[in-house]
């Protein structure tokens, strides 16, 4: 019976890995997956989900108007699906996240998303939001701060070095705008 996944972490705890060695694994068992990233994340160029230790594959893009259970039975059409495997999950809107219920519901193929579970002021974004509360299966995939203890929060950082304590949501960046901390540490750069 196919499920929906809710992969989630802090920044940088190998969410693109993971999600290319799925899509691997499935590939290498001769069955067909299917990439999805949404268009805002154009850190590495259009239709390319890639990881920080440098694997990648190819990705359809979609926006947040999409009807993600059309894109997917349209798919379905050319090729008999295994899986779909969804990016930066955290930027889905909530009716997406029930569209890809209705894959895993309607279509029987497995819906495995990754993302963040909250932005850099400790919210939950509505992708993220939706998925914790429809997905079957939720994972957490654990990274570390600085001080060696499981890192839970994202800092965003200003081009001073100094965390940024208000601003808009989503502003795209990796390493170099945000890093992944323990909660104890997290409230302190926030205060």
């Amino acid at each position: 019976m196919a499920q929906v996944y809710f992969y989630y972490s802090a920044m940088n705890a190998g969410k693109s890995t993971s999600l290319l060695q799925s899509s691997y694994n499935y590939r290498e068992r001769g069955m067909e997956t299917l990439l999805l990233k949404p268009q805002i994340d154009q850190r590495e160029g259009g239709g390319k989900i890639v990881s920080r230790i440098g694997l990648s594959g190819e990705a359809h893009e979609f926006l947040n108007t999409d009807d993600l259970l059309q894109l997917v039975s349209e798919a379905c059409e050319s090729k008999q699906l295994a899986c779909v495997l969804i990016d930066e999950c955290q930027f889905l809107t909530r009716l997406q996240v029930e569209q890809l219920c209705s894959v895993s519901d309607e279509l029987g193929i497995p819906v495995l998303c990754y993302g963040l579970r909250t932005d850099f002021q400790g919210k939950l974004f509505e992708g993220s939001s939706a998925l914790l509360a429809w997905a079957d299966r939720i994972h957490e995939l654990k990274t570390i701060c600085h001080c060696g203890k499981k890192a839970t929060m994202n800092l965003r950082m200003g081009p001073d070095g100094k965390a940024v304590k208000e601003g808009a949501q989503v502003e795209i960046g990796g390493n170099e705008r945000y890093v992944a901390l323990c909660r104890k540490h997290w409230r302190e750069m926030m205060s």
